[in-house]
């Protein structure tokens, strides 16, 4: 009998499996059936309210709605229980979404996330579907106030809201009504205006992943009272940017957390030891925070820990330390550590230990550790990415270190003191797709292992490495996204197959490349072959996307081509110190109509060349043009007037060292971002316009946290902005012309010296209050200094020399703290020089006011008026004489009387025994006088 009701049993088990098994395909399995009627007229009216530009929904027709794409109906019943319209950044849908989901009462699934519905308001269009397992609107443009009725979709399990920015929430007590739900992201909801958002969440006791992250969570607690998110597996509370010590805080008692993730939030101070309770991690993220000191000791406690990131936390002390205090249990499978940009110092450990050997990916870059690489690195087999970059780690990396690295594919070793010397036939194990080694010692001869490797970024730049470049690597180049070979001396042509290449950014410069330029990759947006020796350049560039375009410092000659005017993506150019001759190109489309093509530039400098002709005409479409440097060539004509109307974005203009000619045009001071103008040494007439002082950026000052209003940003144009362009920038001020090498946006240079221009000095010139230098030396202006030039207050170098200026010298230049350099040698002025300190700390004073004879003071061992006796007049003259011939008879007078008396006394003895009784005779009268007096007085007192 048991074994009969054992049978049953089992039947019966069999039988409840394959109905659960049944159940539970329903999602899953193949459609095999029509779909219900009303469900397909549903569908195809919520189709109806859709945009659909990648036709997605192509597949939306005919009867039988369950093999339309996206849709999935019960094998069983027929109907819709799942509708998967994920969209992607090539293939989304837009428009509204009808209520007409709503008939689909069966749907268990529904995604729409990745989408573009635009302005789609969650609470007018959430239909009450009752049976929703699954509901992803993540990244779809939902805006608005997420709406309580999602409370009543009690059978949810997963729940995903995230990404909608525009997304926010004033009250989320309806999440405590789903109690089955596992998976809750809200991540980009705004939740700063919910203080009671984690009670609620702790009412969730199912939940497994709590994805938070730019949620503005300014509000969270140190602790919980009671916690019952037992089963909390995932927590992401990343980039919620509210400073607050790391602990304590309400997530470090969640010993079931797998994988924890509290990066980007400005968490500060140390790691507490409770991160040594949490015995189920597996993933810890806390990098881009203000950690301090060295990770705790219990750390090592963590024997599930396979992936550790604290990059950029600001974490210190010894790196040996550090891997000591890292897991070393027999069963763990540490994989991925990343400590790059921190303060750790001191070398890298000399032996590897057991626990490391799973290490697929180790980022130490950004370090100060110091030593050699040691030779266990080459024994992580499963190493993928190893960076060590931005160290200071000297000595050789030879085979030995890469022996075992077969699945290495990114080497980061840039910016240490390292040399890596293999053998000339040595074949690597690994192919690598991303290559850094700059600064390191890979020379003299070309590396010739790089053969063997098809990277898509590569940077040798700044190797030691003279040779010429063989034609394998040329072949190699051609199928990289990114190559860095500048600071070597490396040799030969560019190779005619440029133009093939896939390459979209090249650095070449700084190297001994010679020959013209070819026809370039279609492909690339950046290219620098800057201070080479290279000639000539291509008829035709062929490059449409080209963004950024260095060639300076060159051997080029010939005339610019017409081609260049094809470039309309083009942002920066620089022509500059090479032999180019002839006009810039007019780019002229039609004859006809004189149409120029538009162009993109933003930054544009032909300097030191021997262009000649007028003003470039194509200027007119480069609406966008900020720095324009056509200094040291042979332009001639006037300045058109339409500068300030066609460029109005113009901040920097040099014009120096050039044969225009004719008055300074009013247009020119319609450029309101204006703040570096050198006009000097051409032929310019006329007066200064008073409308000078409309140079807007000349009147305010910047300090290091102002923006520049949107107009000049070179990393903009920069290819991953670590090129400094700067540095082929050239400024003259204190009487010098040098590179530049600090930020240019903060130099406001007026130059207008070695020119013809007359009348006076405008005081509106006063109002430009930015002013770092102002030089007008070399004119005929004349007048007065105005007062106004004291209101300079900025003004670091200062040059009125060789005019016509005469008068006194303003008193308020002496008040110009930041002035260290004047000069006003060589004018007409005259008076005192104002006193002051600073006037008196300037280096060379003779040099400073040469020229002006009617100058006086200290400063140039002249005095002045007033401090010399009074010029006599012939009435004083009178006067004084007889002044003179009274004292001298008194004095005459004077000495005979004492010389007679003195002559008596000397010859009659009789007369000077006399003279003393009579002197001896009135000390004693007048002794007993006043010594009776005093006895009177004294007893009148008493």
């Amino acid at each position: 009998m048991s074994i009969v009701l054992r049978c049953l049993c089992v039947q019966l088990a069999i039988a409840l499996f394959l109905l659960t098994q049944t159940s539970s395909t329903e999602t899953h399995a193949n459609n095999t059936g029509s779909c219900v009627a009303s469900e397909r007229s549903a569908l195809v009216r919520f189709k109806a309210g859709l945009s659909d530009p990648a036709n997605f929904l192509s597949t939306w027709r005919g009867d039988d709605c369950c093999r339309w794409k996206g849709v999935r109906c019960s094998k069983r019943t027929g109907h819709v229980i799942k509708l998967d319209l994920q969209g992607s950044y090539d293939s989304y849908l837009g428009g509204n979404i009808s209520s007409s989901l709503a008939g689909l009462e069966r749907l268990r699934y529904l995604d729409l996330s990745g989408n573009a519905f635009s302005g789609f308001q969650l609470a007018e269009t959430l239909p009450s579907l009752h049976h929703l397992r699954y509901l992803n609107l993540s990244s779809s443009g939902f805006v608005g106030r997420i709406p309580p009725q999602l409370g009543n979709l009690s059978n949810l399990r997963y729940l995903s809201l995230g990404g909608n920015a525009d997304t926010y929430s004033t009250d989320i007590t309806w999440l405590s009504r789903l109690s089955s739900l596992e998976h809750l992201d809200m991540s980009s909801v705004n939740l700063s205006a919910i203080p009671n958002w984690l009670p609620v969440v702790n009412m969730l006791p199912s939940l497994k992943v709590l994805l938070l992250t730019s949620c503005q969570l300014n509000n969270s607690p140190d602790s919980l009272v009671h916690s019952n998110l037992t089963s909390l597996e995932t927590l992401d509370i990343s980039f919620n940017l509210a400073p607050k010590r790391l602990a304590p805080n309400w997530f470090w008692g969640l010993t079931s957390l797998k994988l924890l993730d509290i990066s980007w939030s400005q968490f500060s101070g140390p790691i507490p030891d409770k991160i040594g309770n949490m015995s189920s991690m597996v993933e810890l993220y806390l990098s881009h925070n203000n950690l301090v000191g060295m990770i705790p000791s219990n750390l090592k406690k963590l024997c599930n820990l396979e992936t550790l990131f604290i990059h950029d936390a600001g974490i210190n002390g010894s790196i040996t330390e550090f891997f000591q205090r890292l897991p070393s249990c027999s069963s763990n499978n540490f994989s991925a550590l990343d400590l790059s940009n921190n303060s750790l110092t001191g070398s890298l450990p000399t032996k590897l230990q057991e626990s490391w050997l799973n290490l697929t990916f180790l980022y130490l870059g950004g370090n100060k550790l110091t030593g050699h690489v040691p030779l266990w690195i080459g024994e992580l087999r499963k190493l993928t990415a190893l960076n060590l970059m931005n160290n200071y780690l000297d000595g050789v990396i030879h085979e030995g270190h890469f022996s075992s690295l077969a699945r290495l594919q990114r080497l980061l070793l840039s910016g240490n003191s390292v040399a890596i010397t293999v053998n000339s036939t040595w074949v690597p194990p690994f192919n690598l797709t991303m290559i850094g080694l700059r600064s390191c010692l890979l020379g003299p001869k070309f590396p010739l292992w790089l053969r063997w490797q098809t990277p898509i970024y590569l940077d040798i730049s700044n190797a030691s490495i003279s040779d010429i470049v063989p034609d394998w690597f040329w072949i190699m180049v051609s199928s990289l996204d990114s190559v860095r070979m500048q600071q070597n001396q490396l040799r030969g042509f560019l190779p005619s197959t440029m133009e093939y290449m896939r390459t979209s950014a090249m650095d070449l410069s700084s190297n001994q490349f010679s020959g013209p330029i070819p026809k370039l990759s279609i492909n690339l947006t950046y290219l620098d072959l800057s201070t080479n020796k290279l000639s000539g350049l291509p008829l035709e560039f062929g490059t449409p996307l080209l963004e950024v375009l260095l060639l300076f410092g060159n051997s080029i000659s010939g005339t610019i081509p017409s081609s260049l005017c094809k470039l309309t993506s083009l942002k920066l150019l620089d022509l500059s110190r090479n032999e180019l001759t002839g006009s810039a190109p007019d780019c002229i489309v039609n004859q006809s109509t004189t149409n120029t093509e538009s162009l993109s530039l933003s930054n544009l400098s032909l300097r030191n060349n021997n262009l000649s002709g007028v003003f470039p005409l194509f200027l007119k479409n480069c609406p966008d043009l900020i720095f324009l440097d056509l200094a040291h060539n042979k332009l001639f004509g006037t300045l058109p007037s339409w500068i300030g109307e066609k460029l109005p974005s113009l901040a920097f203009l040099r014009l120096r060292y050039n044969m225009f000619h004719g008055h300074i045009p009013l247009g020119l001071t319609k450029l309101a971002n204006l703040q570096y103008l050198d006009l000097s040494n051409n032929n310019m007439s006329g007066s200064i316009p008073k409308s000078i002082a409309n140079f807007t950026q000349m009147i305010l000052s910047k300090d290091k946290s102002d923006e520049f209003n949107g107009v000049l940003n070179f990393e903009d144009v920069v290819y991953r902005s670590d090129v400094d362009y700067t540095l082929n920038f050239t400024i003259v001020t204190k009487g010098q012309e040098r590179l530049y090498t600090g930020e240019v946006i903060y130099m406001v240079n007026l130059d207008l010296s070695c020119n013809n221009i007359t009348g006076e000095i405008p005081e509106e010139m006063g109002a430009l209050v930015a002013l770092k230098s102002l030089n007008l030396s070399w004119n005929a202006l004349s007048a007065k200094i105005p007062e106004k030039i004291g209101a300079l207050v900025q003004v670091e170098s200062l040059d009125l020399s060789h005019n016509e200026l005469f008068g006194k010298i303003p008193t308020g230049l002496s008040a110009l703290t930041s002035l260290s350099h004047l000069n006003l040698s060589y004018n007409n002025l005259s008076g005192e020089i104002p006193p002051g300190n600073q006037l008196q700390t300037l280096d060379d004073q003779e040099y400073i006011y040469v020229g002006n004879p009617g100058l006086c003071g200290p400063t140039i061992s002249k005095k002045c008026p007033g401090t010399e006796l009074i010029p006599a007049t012939l009435e004083h003259h009178e006067d004084a004489s007889n002044m003179i011939s009274f004292y001298i008879a008194m004095s005459s007078g004077y000495v005979m009387g004492l010389w007679v008396v003195f002559c008596t006394f000397l010859f009659k003895r009789k007369w000077r025994i006399f003279w003393f009784a009579f002197c001896d005779s009135l000390y004693n009268r007048v002794y007993v006088k006043v010594a009776v007096s005093w006895a009177s007085w004294t007893r009148k007192d008493g």
